[in-house]
């Protein structure tokens, strides 16, 4: 009982730190026959990386990613497919300052509680840089899904106290801030430039969209669909709650204007955001999720060291000021890896039942 490992048929376990030789994935029950290439899982990894804008870590790494078994000829073989990415670009000299502290809400004090050892040099397992491969195993499941028109989207829509006006999940590939409101640039560019200097960081808040969702996904009672999206997304480091649906308004609504009426041309609303009792209904899956300020800050604080001396910690090193930021593709593949596993589970138990709504979808 590692925690490394996720999903039931669709299955991933990840391996390394952040600091070590190598991240790897070993993705096991992939269909056969499905195309794919390193150059599809490399397009989604370099949304994530990092070193790309000047409001994200500086760490430079390739990401480069290589498949070393499962696929031949361009086609998986529905053996176990096995990604790995080299890290190159670790300066683990920047955290020895902390070998012997606990940085403040951070997992250190935790890990170490729990193992008795720890690998300080950039949280190890513990840090962001996990996620990677969960990024790379995303990729493959955003293409086998494709064949069915799904479509995953993330965006930010709020940093800090900047929120978003009106939300357009297809701005959040054309700025660096993956923020859907254009019209908030100038507001965004103000803050970080405060916040770097400053050595400190904020929250922010993201969306996750699902279109074209076959209808049927989901088991009843512990394996929900929405339970399932939830803990994937609450999976993601800084991650603090998950909401699906219309839930920032459902207190100021009666049962009368929440319930989302059904006509002969489909549900008249979606404040259930996709799913009725853990199974998708067709519409759009919609879900919100907060993510705390990065914790690795240059700000100096208090926090005790391993005899339990009282000390004051700065934390150097290469830190995102908003760790949301590049929560965006991570969201989207942790997503896409809930539905892939749902779609071969429903396969696997209902086969060729007819599962269509008793109306045409808008």
């Amino acid at each position: 009982m590692s925690g490394n490992t996720f999903g039931n048929i669709f299955k991933i376990t990840t391996f390394g730190e952040s600091h070590g030789r190598a991240l790897g994935c070993i993705i096991d029950g992939c269909p056969p026959q499905l195309e794919i290439n390193e150059s599809d899982i490399q397009l989604e990894l370099n949304r994530r990386k990092p070193g790309q804008s000047d409001v994200t870590t500086q760490r430079s790494e390739d990401d480069s990613v290589e498949i070393l078994s499962g696929v031949f000829e361009g086609k998986t073989l529905g053996t176990p497919i096995s990604l790995i990415i080299y890290n190159k670009d670790q300066q683990s000299k920047d955290y020895s300052n902390i070998k012997d502290t606990f940085r403040p809400n951070h997992a250190d004090i935790t890990y170490q509680a729990k193992y008795g050892h720890r690998d300080y040099r950039g949280g190890g397992r513990s840090s962001a840089r996990e996620t990677a491969m969960r990024v790379a195993a995303g990729a493959i499941a955003k293409k086998y899904l494709e064949k069915y028109g799904v479509k995953t989207t993330a965006y930010v829509s709020q940093i800090g106290h900047v929120a978003a006006n009106s939300i357009d999940p297809s701005s959040a590939n054309n700025n660096k801030y993956f923020f859907s409101d254009m019209s908030k640039m100038d507001d965004l560019d103000a803050m970080f430039t405060d916040l770097i200097a400053e050595g400190n960081s904020v929250g922010a808040k993201l969306g996750v969209c699902v279109e074209n969702c076959p209808v049927g996904l989901g088991e009843p009672v512990f394996d929900k669909l929405d339970a399932d999206l939830a803990k994937a997304i609450m999976s993601i480091n800084a991650v603090k709650s998950v909401s699906i649906g219309n839930a920032e308004n459902i207190l100021n609504l009666k049962g009368s204007e929440a319930r989302d009426e059904i006509r002969s041309d489909g549900f008249s609303s979606n404040n259930a955001g996709g799913i009725l009792g853990g199974i998708s209904n067709g519409d759009n899956i919609n879900l919100d999720f907060l993510i705390k300020p990065t914790s690795s800050i240059k700000t100096k604080g208090k926090t005790v060291d391993k005899d339990g001396n009282e000390v004051d910690i700065e934390v150097l090193g290469r830190h995102d000021p908003c760790v949301g930021i590049r929560a965006v593709p991570i969201a989207e593949a942790m997503v896409n890896l809930v539905i892939m596993d749902h779609l071969l589970r429903n396969r696997a138990q209902c086969g060729d039942v007819d599962q269509e709504l008793p109306f045409t979808s808008k």
